[in-house]
């Protein structure tokens, strides 16, 4: 039987509409269509609505990549980027791209999105105009902020909002010119509107409200604006981010429908019926596009319909919106006042709190919710809504919330997720439903919200859906689940991630500045903060940070083990477990000379000296130095062994040289401080000798090249590796390695091993970041070996030479 011939699909837009419906398409028909993708940007797929995290150095470009090269690739789709599709012709069935290149198609897909509002003001062309539409926007907007410029944001709704917040958080001074009196308008009411601007004046935001602006001054770049009542605003950028229009430029120009956007029916076809349209390009039942629910809805149906459903159809969903600005809590849904006598309002107001919360209400069906402050039950109102429940019983305690309102929530507060149905959308900016996270909490046994980040995205992005993700976990798996993270210690409330986070997002590079930036209650810190403070650091800024000794463990403040006696151990470095006669005379001349009462081969095979004295560990030091051996940091957070069996130099099942690799790999590695110790394993053959599989990475030598495995351990939780991937070469080894090594060193948290980190985020994610995105890898590497150029210092011969000394002094006894 002669298979049917796959069709051809040409997608125009490389946005998130149009990989959207790609994505559904190849969950229903993954054979139907060869498909070929072109983008106007020279990246893959990102998260736009994340460009803002990005500007405020919440996130950088990587963490918004949707869709990477390699997934274009695996699902054999032919991605054409920085390469816009200039004309198309449907009665030829062809699209012409700027390169020249001309590809026919069965079926096409407008996904051409939006182009930003640009008022028609004198001096709009002058450098240093932008708008906030993409990443090369943010680019130069970042680039301003490294110059420490003054900027100005044309516009006071969610976009311009989120510009401005990010700006400011990158150090600059930035203001905001608004027409109306009341910011993000179309989403706030008046009251709500005023708290906005309270809070974000007190965080250094200047407003010019009724502000309409008359020009952009300036001779040869952009100088700052000139509004109608006179009013003049000094700044260096200027962002315009007053709206967007639907891109219908090259719909028009090849005939088909169009009014403000691309005219599409239920079944998003356009007037032709070999074209569809998705996103914010098209038009449906009169209605245009600004958020990112709607497009999910879209791409879903757009997916069946292509796959060939002919009972697809487009209903427009209710629509919600929230503001990304860290610390302030924004909601919205459907109606923002009552609109005559027949609607009611129901008001609750702290002020004391800057708490505001809304309901308009009509024939006992709520249609519309304001939240400023709280949004704890955004979720469960705008549930409300969608579904337009009846609420006549709970109405007189309905704005206190959920807990109070509804009695299935039994006093716990929030959403109640048994009561949502399947497919109630969880995560607006991914497009998760519920029904999708309690299929991945069931079928992959997940129990922590990092997990469920990893598997589906939910609270990914954002994350002002992590509360309700965590009840659907919580419910799903009948275990209570921790909504914050715990502070890293009595000194602040914030968490570890949250630590590390600002300490790049503020450039922070002394622990003081950490301290006084992030409003520490002790400046001074404690014995808890100040080592993950100072390993934080260390990893972040490795040219500039100076190491803060007395921030450290006693072992790591003296580079040695201290014993229950109060003696030390001392252990050299043995690269791969490999030695030299001279090196073991020098080992016994030592033990010999300093009377070491102990010498105890370990089980990383290495060799210690049990029983040396404090004042004697310069003195060992330096013996061992004068035979070539270094600290084996057998002490520290940070890189102890490689193990390795002899491989196939010597034994007869070895498939691969693993001694040689473990000396490269521990050569490599050796000297790097990491959150918690980490120990290699290089194993010849699958027999594994060398116990590769409980190792934090672990190498497996096969006759086809070399398996990676991840996060074992060896100790009191024995936990065996994840498989990662197989590669071929030994130096994609040790690149593998480095970049596994640089992102463990980057994420995890102060005192977690890799075991737990890898069980904390996922083997998935572990995998996206280094098997999924090439790019990321590489550059992932590349930071670790920057940070080995620091790193690679023999501690020992420091202290030999005088560093520390007072450390290894005996006090005088005083009579």
């Amino acid at each position: 039987m002669n298979a049917i011939p796959r069709q051809k699909l040409v997608v125009i837009g490389n946005g998130m509409a149009g990989m959207r419906t790609v994505e559904e398409l190849l969950k229903l028909a993954p054979a139907r269509f060869d498909i070929t993708v072109f983008g106007a940007e020279p990246h893959p797929n990102y998260n736009r609505i994340m460009l803002s995290s990005v500007l405020a150095g919440e996130k950088q470009v990587d963490d918004i990549i949707i869709n990477t090269l390699d997934w274009y690739r695996d699902n054999g789709i032919t991605l054409h980027t920085g390469n816009p599709v200039m004309s198309m012709d449907p009665a030829a069935k062809t699209v012409t791209a700027a390169s020249g290149l001309v590809v026919p198609y069965d079926r096409l897909l407008l996904a051409t999105g939006s182009k930003p509002l640009m008022p028609p003001l004198p001096g709009l062309d002058l450098p240093g105009v932008v708008a906030f539409r993409d990443i090369a926007d943010v680019e130069k907007m970042l680039d301003a902020a490294d110059k420490k410029q003054r900027a100005v944001v044309i516009g006071g709704g969610l976009l311009g909002l989120e510009a401005a917040w990010g700006l400011r958080r990158r150090g600059m001074p930035t203001a905001v010119v608004h027409l109306m009196d009341t910011l993000m308008e179309r989403q706030l009411d008046v009251e709500a509107g005023h708290l906005l601007q309270k809070d974000l004046t007190e965080r250094g935001l200047h407003f010019f409200m009724g502000g309409q602006t008359e020009e952009v001054v300036g001779t040869s770049r952009a100088e700052g604006l000139k509004l109608t009542d006179g009013r003049t605003v000094p700044a260096d950028l200027v962002v315009v981010a007053i709206g967007i229009r639907p891109n219908v430029d090259l719909a028009k120009s090849a005939g088909l429908d169009v009014n403000r956007g691309i005219v599409v029916g239920d079944d998003m076809k356009t007037s032709d019926d070999a074209v569809y349209s998705v996103g914010e390009c098209v038009e449906h039942r009169g209605q245009v596009f600004g958020l990112v629910a709607p497009l999910w809805e879209q791409a879903k149906v757009c997916a069946a319909s292509l796959a060939g459903d002919p009972d697809a159809i487009y209903v427009t969903p209710a629509l919600s919106t929230r503001l990304k600005i860290t610390g302030i809590d924004v909601f919205s849904a459907g109606q923002l006042a009552a609109q005559d006598e027949a609607d009611e309002e129901l008001i609750y107001r702290d002020s004391a709190k800057g708490i505001y919360k809304k309901l308009v209400l009509r024939d006992s069906k709520v249609v519309g919710a304001v939240m400023y402050g709280d949004v704890a039950d955004g979720a469960w109102y705008f549930q409300l809504i969608r579904e337009k429940a009846d609420v006549a019983e709970m109405r007189d305690r309905m704005i206190f919330g959920q807990a109070y309102a509804d009695v299935s929530c039994k006093g716990k507060g929030g959403v109640d997720v048994a009561a949502m149905s399947d497919d109630a959308q969880v995560c607006g900016c991914n497009g998760v439903s519920k029904g999708a996270i309690v299929k991945a909490i069931t079928e992959k046994g997940l129990t922590s919200l990092d997990e469920v980040k990893a598997h589906t995205k939910a609270s990914a992005s954002c994350g002002q859906c992590a509360s309700v993700v965590q009840a659907i976990l919580a419910h799903t798996t009948g275990e209570v689940v921790e909504a914050k993270a715990a502070g890293m210690c009595g000194c602040t409330d914030l968490s570890h991630d949250a630590v590390r986070h600002e300490i790049i997002a503020q450039k922070l590079k002394t622990m003081d500045a950490v301290r006084g930036a992030l409003g520490w209650h002790n400046h001074d810190g404690c014995a808890k903060c100040r080592p993950a403070l100072n390993y934080y650091l260390l990893c972040a800024w490795p040219a500039e940070y100076v190491d803060d000794g007395q921030s450290r463990f006693i072992n790591e403040r003296v580079h040695a083990n201290i014993q229950k006696d109060g003696t030390y151990s001392v252990i050299p470095r043995m690269w791969g477990g490999l030695t030299t006669p001279s090196e073991l005379r020098a080992i016994a001349d030592v033990a010999d000379k300093f009377k070491i009462p102990t010498v105890k081969v370990t089980g990383g095979q290495r060799i210690d000296l049990l029983g040396v004295k404090k004042e004697q560990l310069p003195e060992v030091w330096a013996d061992l130095n004068k035979a070539g051996l270094v600290s084996g940091h057998g002490y520290a957070k940070g890189l102890r062994t490689v193990k390795t069996c002899v491989g196939s130099e010597w034994c007869r099942f070895g498939t691969q040289d693993s001694t040689g690799l473990g000396v490269k790999l521990e050569k490599l590695m050796w000297g790097s401080w990491t959150p918690h110790k980490v120990k290699l394993a290089v194993s010849g053959c699958p027999r594994n000798c060398a116990e590769a599989s409980i190792k934090d990475i672990g190498i497996i030598c096969v006759e086809a090249g070399y398996d990676i495995l991840v996060g074992g351990n060896g100790g009191i939780e024995l936990r065996g590796t994840d498989y990662l991937t197989r590669v071929a070469t030994e130096d994609e080894v040790l690149e593998y390695s480095g970049a596994i090594m640089q992102i463990y060193r980057e994420e995890a948290r102060y005192l977690e091993r890799t075991a737990p980190w890898v069980e904390r985020v996922g083997m998935d994610y572990v995998k996206k970041r280094i098997l999924d995105d090439e790019s990321g890898r590489k550059a992932a590497y590349a930071r670790f070996l920057h940070s080995q150029k620091y790193a690679q210092i023999d501690p020992w011969a420091e202290r030999v030479a005088g560093v520390d000394a007072h450390q290894f002094k005996t006090l005088a006894e005083v009579e």
